[in-house]
């Protein structure tokens, strides 16, 4: 070990950490790599106590599955702001989707089988196995139609992206459309918006999309399936591996095929991306080199593309964010390790030559052109160690062969410009041991010895009463009171129950009413 490394080695017990009662977690985000702190570099400080996860520990991708589990235990999470729905339809139930009411003919459970209807989510993982929608396009009549509804959703955001994995095997005229359907005002929901048509290629590869929805009240989405010339076709449409987040959609989608392929080849030069245009309209691409200088690795770069709204754009290009990920096709969205990187453009990114030109000026003046998208590109920024050819192959980056890399380029100008300078504030605790060192220091006393690291937690044990949850809040106890259907708890130790205004209402209600009522039964019993 590096002189001074010796405590990330410590050993604890559970009094002064704990697990949140989850298992040890090879794939944490939080762990140590094998050879972390050491002095010769061929000899590891840490190996697994099962073989198997020497080449796993240490990853940086993503938060792993137990690490989100941990996080929401730790601060009592049970629900996500920006997950809305997901299916791979792997059950019967189809996740709740509802077959169209209108339509000329449904859609089909499907399973894998070896006749070409392969399945998206377990592709490459199981033979004939996996289930996934689909629409027969090969019979019957032009123009029929299949609509298959989600279950009602209800957004908390005014943005949603839908993300599904679609091949259209049938007719060129086959179409995939995807609508929306909203509340109209009066609970029912059956306005009806179409958001996008896919047509159908000579392309028989699961594709991916993603569709913008920006629904603002409780809605379902729809997929039809529209039948074109049933005499042409010997096939259909399919969809699989759908998942609905209320979060942007990507703004450059590249996908890259038979990439493991591309691997052996150890030549392989650089591969550029086609050109992408940013919300602000700055053109841009992707550098992608798989083999880096760094053995094992691929290297993901950045570039700017010249294009046909440069004349009227800022240059130097300073202050956006360019974004790159790869994307984990694991289809529970909840569980994927995506690869992502950023950098924000600076005016000290300068090329390597001997100029040390600013790689952010116009490319038609600093870039070279490339007859592939017949633009310039700029010197690509980016990263050697990327993403390792090893967690490619161990995830589901490379699935059917497909490595997808997503990219983003935003201004962050605004983020400059309105930022206020805040002091950072010390809290209690510590204004009060700052103020113990300078009297002692004033009195040439023995210095106090810091203390922070085992400063007793305020909410060990729970002083909290029936189930509230305890807050650390500056190293203070601060109850969180539950609150139920008829009862709510308030105090400073939730000790006081209370009953819900409009329960109380009902309650004195039903009581007048029983009361009345028994009267007027005393008194038609009196008469007769």
């Amino acid at each position: 070990l590096l002189p001074d490394k010796e405590h990330n080695f410590l050993k604890y017990d559970d009094s002064f950490i704990t697990d949140l009662n989850t298992p040890y977690d090879y794939e944490s985000l939080m762990h140590y790599q094998p050879f972390s702190f050491n002095k010769n570099e061929s000899i590891p400080t840490i190996t697994a106590k099962i073989p198997e996860f020497d080449n796993i520990i240490g990853q940086r991708l993503d938060l792993s599955a137990i690490d989100l589990e941990r996080l929401n235990r730790m601060y009592n999470c049970t629900s996500t702001h920006t997950f809305l729905d997901q299916c791979s339809f792997e059950f019967v139930n189809i996740c709740g989707m509802i077959q169209g009411t209108r339509d000329d003919l449904d859609w089909v459970h499907q399973q894998s089988n070896a006749t070409g209807q392969e399945d998206h989510t377990l592709s490459g993982r199981c033979r004939d196995a996996g289930y996934f929608m689909y629409f027969s396009t090969s019979s019957g009549k032009a123009d029929e139609v299949a609509v298959l509804e989600s279950r009602i959703l209800y957004p908390k955001r005014t943005q949603q992206c839908l993300q599904f994995f679609y091949k259209i095997t049938g007719s060129l005229s086959d179409k995939l459309i995807i609508w929306l359907k909203e509340d109209d005002g009066t609970g029912n929901i059956r306005k009806m918006r179409k958001i996008q048509t896919f047509q159908a290629d000579n392309d028989y590869n699961w594709k991916i999309a993603h569709v913008t929805l920006n629904a603002q009240k409780k809605f379902r989405y729809l997929f039809q399936g529209l039948k074109g010339n049933p005499n042409s076709s010997s096939g259909g449409i399919a969809i699989d591996d759908v998942t609905l987040t209320e979060i942007p959609c990507p703004t450059a989608v590249w996908v890259i095929r038979n990439f493991s392929q591309i691997l052996k080849n150890t030549s392989s030069d650089v591969i550029q991306s086609p050109r992408f245009y940013s919300p602000e309209g700055y053109g841009f691409g992707v550098s992608l080199y798989p083999h880096s200088r760094m053995s094992g690795y691929s290297r993901i770069a950045f570039h700017l593309c010249s294009g046909e709204n440069d004349g009227v754009l800022e240059w130097p290009a300073l202050n956006r964010q360019a974004v790159l990920t790869v994307l984990d096709q694991d289809p529970d969205v909840l569980k994927r390790m995506s690869s992502s990187k950023s950098f924000t453009t600076r005016q000290d990114h300068v090329s390597s030559d001997a100029n040390g030109t600013l790689i952010w000026e116009k490319p038609s003046i600093v870039g070279k052109f490339d007859a592939s998208c017949n633009c310039y590109r700029s010197v690509p920024w980016g990263w050697d160690n990327f993403i390792s050819h090893s967690q490619m192959r161990r995830r589901s980056f490379l699935k059917n062969d497909d490595l997808i890399i997503f990219a983003e380029f935003n201004d962050l100008s605004h983020l400059y410009n309105t930022e206020v300078p805040v002091e950072p504030q010390q809290p209690a605790f510590m204004e009060g041991l700052i103020l113990e060192r300078q009297k002692r220091a004033a009195q040439d006393m023995e210095p106090i010895q810091d203390q922070l690291p085992y400063l007793p937690d305020p909410c060990n044990p729970n002083p909290c009463q029936n189930d509230g949850a305890c807050v650390n809040v500056k190293g203070t106890a601060s109850c969180r009171c539950p609150s139920g259907q008829a009862f709510f708890f308030t105090g400073d130790r939730c000790q006081s129950r209370q009953i819900h205004g409009d329960i109380v209402g009902m309650t004195v209600g039903g009581i007048a009413g029983t009361i009345v009522l028994t009267i007027v039964l005393i008194s038609m019993m009196a008469r007769r």
